[in-house]
């Protein structure tokens, strides 16, 4: 259910903020995102994990601060950001 090393590489070499970046809000909500569409496409198969979807909320909440946070802090950086992932349609 991880992501593959592969995929994560490119994600994270896609929202990098610059070289060596893997913290950036961006890219930490590039990777929540890829997860959460995963986990969304588990949940049409087995409907009744719910421990899994516990960890889903998680993921959810968490990404959802990070947007706040950029959100606050860059305004351009999060427009930029949402777009890019085609959230909040």
């Amino acid at each position: 259910m991880a992501l593959q090393q592969e995929r994560k590489a490119e994600l994270i070499e896609a929202f990098a903020v610059h070289e060596n970046d893997t913290g950036s809000p961006e890219v930490q909500v590039a990777l929540l995102t890829e997860r959460i569409n995963e986990l969304n496409e588990h949940f049409r198969i087995h409907k009744k994990d719910h421990h899994s979807r516990r960890g889903l909320f998680k993921m959810v909440y968490k990404r959802a601060h990070l947007l706040k946070y950029l959100r606050e802090h860059d305004i351009n950086r999060y427009r930029a950001l949402i777009t890019r992932l085609g959230l909040r349609k």
